[in-house]
């Protein structure tokens, strides 16, 4: 259920080129480093799963620029009313991570935005950067 008690409407009318599309601009926003992996109050798995894996900059950007249109989940509404006509766009990764000396191949569960600064320059805003957590299917992968 959603926040506002309606079910989240997933998007997956989108082709392997609009994702790929939506990939360039990912990774050109995170090579240029005009991106933030949200870790406020309301994002302590992000916190938590940084911490566990001792996630740096360098090794966020590494998961980061690895994704592949075959990652590709689905699109949801941004829930904040204020951004309803945004997108948010779920990847999930498996990823070979260190846990305190312990490899693990663990499922990230990536949720991203694209959106513009108030000086009209884009941003990448990663929401959600943690393990997964939740059932997920992918739409090209078989």
């Amino acid at each position: 259920m959603g926040k506002f008690g309606n079910e989240t409407q997933k998007h997956v009318d989108f082709t392997p080129e609009e994702i790929k599309q939506y990939l360039s601009e990912f990774k050109g926003l995170v090579r240029g480093r005009n991106y933030t992996i949200a870790q406020n109050e309301n994002r302590e798995e992000n916190i938590e799963f940084i911490e566990t894996y001792k996630i740096d900059s360098k090794k966020e950007r590494e998961i980061l620029l690895s994704l592949e249109y075959d990652d590709f989940c689905y699109a949801v509404d941004n829930q904040k009313k204020e951004f309803a006509h945004e997108k948010l766009y779920v990847f999930c990764k498996v990823c070979h991570l260190d846990n305190w000396g312990e490899l693990e191949n663990v499922e990230v569960y990536i949720k991203s935005n694209i959106t513009q600064t108030r000086k009209k320059k884009d941003f990448l805003i990663v929401i959600s950067f943690h393990k997964r957590n939740k059932p997920i299917s992918y739409l090209f992968k078989n």
